[in-house]
């Protein structure tokens, strides 16, 4: 194996044990002592790599991103012909779909989106801007072929869905309740549901008129 191949190796096991670590605690809570300590590897070799904390957890919330992303780009694509509601439902499930098998990503994500440290939140938001992006167009794509009612433009209702869908799965799990919230095979149902409720209201509009 060439040197380059032994450090990239090298470089992926220190960022895979940091994930392991950052996925199951808060960005406060973990040292790169610990990363070191629990995974067996040398500090010398942890700091010829990544200089401190931060930045490898920059790393690791970098790689997440770009992950998603290049999810949505693939999952994006809208057919011809289909429903609207089908392309809204896919848009707001996609994501959680990406995470339903990489529990310690969507710890490290959710952090990084709801719980940025305040000193690396900026850099952050600039690794989100490509996923802001592609969620954008996938919404602009939708909305241009929606009817929306006299006193919307598109404008507004991409903002109105783009604010549903940073808060989508935190109600799905209060909509769930008391059954409880038990992963994205089983709220699927629940999910379409509330998403439903979300997009057409609650109220039959001739009650609204009464």
């Amino acid at each position: 194996m060439k040197q380059k191949e032994r450090q990239e190796r090298s470089r992926q096991a220190i960022i895979q044990a940091a994930i392991d670590e950052f996925g199951n605690a808060d960005f406060e809570a973990v040292t790169m002592d610990r990363i070191c300590a629990v995974n067996g590897i040398s500090k010398g070799m942890m700091y010829h790599y990544f200089s401190n904390k931060d930045e490898l957890f920059l790393c690791c919330v970098s790689g997440i991103f770009q992950e998603l992303w290049k999810y949505l780009v693939e999952n994006m694509s809208i057919p011809p012909d289909e429903p609207i509601f089908e392309s809204l439902k896919r848009f707001f499930l996609l994501r959680e779909s990406f995470f339903q098998t990489r529990d310690r990503e969507k710890h490290i994500f959710e952090n990084a989106v709801f719980h940025p440290p305040g000193h690396l939140a900026d850099q952050i938001q600039k690794y989100r801007e490509p996923i802001h992006e592609e969620n954008a167009r996938f919404l602009r794509q939708i909305v241009s072929r929606a009817k929306l009612r006299e006193n919307l433009n598109q404008e507004k209702a991409i903002r109105y869905l783009n604010s549903i869908y940073q808060v989508f799965w935190s109600a799905l799990r209060q909509y769930c309740l008391p059954e409880g919230y038990q992963g994205f095979h089983s709220a699927l149902a629940e999910a379409e549901e509330l998403l439903e409720m979300l997009l057409f209201g609650i109220i039959d509009k001739e009650q609204i008129e009464k």
